[in-house]
């Protein structure tokens, strides 16, 4: 693959899109990023001009993206990296919470996702060549209550992203899910869709964790410039993971929940092998 590539990047408004669009600028990469309106388009085009390029795109609005693929193929250029930073995180208890919020959870967070996968990987196929990145979350390993449609659609994207990586690889095409633990972004402010509450039942656990997630949004540990610098030394292996975390929270409660899982799959050992015929 060249040095100097093309990545198409959806979501590059802010948080770790922005991030990564403006680290690979900075070392001579080609950004193309999806934005939802035309003002955004001006701003990321005026980061570098030529090498940024903005495309108007809903990653739900499904049968819009095979065209706009398709355009930048045409127009832009090949792709030779895809990342799918694009998404949002939905908070609530879920006995609260509509199903129609865990729709849209997912419409975004995993549909738009595997659309954006599909409309990129014809080009790769037939060049034999090309690397998707999905970014899911730490919260796509462990969970917390009150996160769970979110959770959902992160175990669901690392599950993708695992799959469509071995269905690829034999083709020259690397998947990575990276997962980020908690970074200074918008993903606990703005961003965050917050289902109100209304069972007092769930008062005492969840109440501290939502005002704890209030009072650190905007001071948390991780720097969204030096993720996108991870990212892009992922994007130059020549031999990628499959999985990334990112943070040292990420690293340290995954591990955490790993050597819980192992402690209850040996506590549970005799029931389970009891089921064999």
């Amino acid at each position: 693959m060249p040095t100097t590539k093309t990545l198409l990047v959806t979501g590059v408004s802010s948080g770790f899109g922005r991030a990564l669009a403006q680290e690979a600028l900075a070392v001579g990469h080609r950004v193309v990023g999806t934005v939802r309106n035309e003002q955004a388009r001006r701003e990321f085009e005026a980061l570098a001009i030529g090498d940024a390029v903005a495309r108007i795109l809903d990653v739900t609005h499904f049968d819009a993206i095979d065209g706009v693929v398709a355009d930048i193929e045409k127009t832009v250029g090949p792709v030779d990296v895809l990342v799918n930073n694009a998404g949002y995180g939905h908070e609530g208890i879920l006995e609260e919470s509509p199903l129609a919020e865990m729709r849209r959870q997912f419409d975004v967070n995993v549909f738009g996702a595997v659309a954006m996968m599909k409309a990129v990987l014809p080009y790769m196929r037939a060049r034999r060549r090309g690397h998707i990145l999905n970014i899911t979350s730490m919260g796509g390993h462990i969970t917390l209550p009150g996160i769970a449609y979110y959770c959902g659609s992160k175990f669901a994207l690392e599950g993708i992203s695992e799959s469509v990586g071995k269905e690829v690889k034999p083709l020259g095409i690397a998947v990575t899910a990276v997962a980020p633990g908690s970074f200074c972004t918008d993903w606990a402010g703005r961003s965050m869709v917050r289902t109100p509450r209304s069972l007092p039942d769930y008062d005492a656990l969840f109440d501290p964790i939502r005002e704890a997630r209030r009072q650190k949004s905007g001071r948390q540990l991780g720097d969204p410039a030096k993720a996108a610098q991870a990212m892009l030394a992922v994007i130059a292996s020549d031999s990628p993971p499959s999985h990334l975390l990112l943070g040292s929270d990420a690293i340290d409660l995954v591990r955490q929940k790993w050597a819980s899982l192992a402690g209850e799959i040996d506590q549970w050992e005799g029931v389970t092998r009891s089921t064999d015929g």
